[in-house]
């Protein structure tokens, strides 16, 4: 345990992670890294995360202790990282292979940690494997830190079965503390048996003051679509892509921006090309991190068609705080976000037709964009900017701390 400036102690947290930067300016999601990064101004953060070929087994990263726990020969350390462990599993089933070497692994290494240092709490993101594994950690340990464990989505909704159903619910009542990134996910949570009061809705969260902010010159092009998101059938880009012909029918000059990578995009090249219009959708693959605001700055629109119930939106944020009007699939996690007609627009899952629809709807009406932009900017920046999100989990981790104490 350390001092700060004022001379008191700081609280030591352990922080366990699937998704984590593997190296200075990688293009892995940055929301846990963000958060740890903030939080370390008031605590001594550790982080456990998996490792990767040509990642280092520890090193210090902005400030953070980190440690990659090996769990096969490093050309095979493929289960976690581009696009998650989910979507890994479903495009590789040898995968499935890795999941006890995985599980055992990062047992061993936590048990470890424990052991040799002094952690006030672990904070484990995911339920499943992280929670589950700081779970059996505290049946194992000697040492039994306080334990905080987020929910983000794919876990709670993606694993079916009586099983995970059961083991979901292991993880929630032994933790102290459990938070969700939405109320739509504490909904779930609860019908699945977990205690109320024993969770918080605290999302993740965006830089809407310095990264994700408008553009201070007009640079939208005109009639320029924007996906953001991992190709998987989850991602909805198919329902996307059937009704773009309605909308080039009436807007030739229409394009559709692709970022991401996953096992889809063949399909959908192939989809778009069937329907004869691969000239107007552009995949441009995974995109460095930083280059993602000027994306959403000169898009007209960001399209979020997800096929499945989310765990929050995190791109649709990001869009609202550079001003880029969303049109997103009507789903209770989204809602929470995207106020139909007042920060974006919202349309049945699925529907191309009503897709379609509100996409020409939007891009018609230049004062309609504009004012959803504004409203979806003021609505995003006084709720999930990370200064407030970051000191909102670490009220969380002090108040957990005390609840074990």
């Amino acid at each position: 345990m350390t001092s700060d400036n004022t001379g008191q102690q700081r609280k030591k947290v352990l922080v366990l992670t699937s998704t984590f930067p593997r190296w200075e300016g990688d293009n892995e999601p940055p929301f846990v890294f963000e958060l740890c990064r903030r939080l370390s101004a008031d605590f001594d953060v550790w982080v456990l995360a998996p490792h990767a070929p040509c990642a280092e087994t520890r090193e210090t990263l902005s400030g953070l202790t980190v440690v990659r726990f090996r769990y096969f020969f490093e050309w095979g350390e493929t289960l976690a990282y581009r696009g998650g462990i989910l979507a890994n599993l479903r495009s590789n089933r040898l995968c499935y292979l890795l999941v006890p070497l995985f599980l055992v692994c990062q047992l061993t290494v936590l048990l470890r940690l424990l052991a040799r240092e002094r952690f006030d709490i672990v904070h484990a993101h995911w339920l499943i494997p992280q929670g589950l594994v700081a779970v059996a950690a505290r049946l194992l340990s000697r040492q039994a830190p306080a334990l905080l464990c987020t929910a983000h989505g794919s876990d709670l909704h993606g694993l079916r079965g009586r099983l995970f159903s059961a083991l979901k619910r292991l993880v929630m009542r032994r933790s102290d503390t459990v938070s969700m990134v939405s109320q739509a996910m504490k909904e779930h949570a609860v019908a699945l048996g977990a205690e109320p009061e024993k969770i918080s809705i605290i999302s993740m969260g965006v830089d809407t003051a310095n990264t994700f902010t408008p553009a201070e010159h007009p640079t939208q092009r005109n009639n320029e679509l924007l996906f953001v998101g991992r190709l998987t059938a989850q991602k909805g880009l198919e329902s996307l892509v059937r009704a773009l012909p309605q909308v080039v029918s009436a807007c030739p000059d229409t394009i559709l921006t692709v970022i991401g990578r996953g096992p889809q995009e063949e399909p959908l090249r192939a989809l778009s090309k069937a329907l004869g219009v691969a000239r107007n959708v552009s995949f441009l693959g995974a995109v460095a991190n930083e280059n993602l605001p000027e994306l959403y700055r000169r898009a007209s629109i960001l399209v979020f068609p997800s096929a499945t119930d989310e765990g929050f939106g995190l791109v649709c944020v990001e869009a609202l705080a550079c001003e880029c009007p969303v049109i997103a699939s009507d789903l209770p996690a989204v809602r929470e976000l995207i106020l139909n007609g007042e920060t974006g627009l919202l349309f049945k899952r699925g529907d191309g037709d009503e897709l379609a629809h509100k996409i020409l709807t939007l891009l018609a009406d230049p004062t309609l964009r504009h004012s959803l932009g504004k409203a979806g900017r003021k609505f995003v920046s006084q709720r999930f900017d990370w200064q407030i999100v970051a000191q909102r989990y670490g009220d969380l981790l002090t108040r957990s701390i005390a609840i074990k104490a």
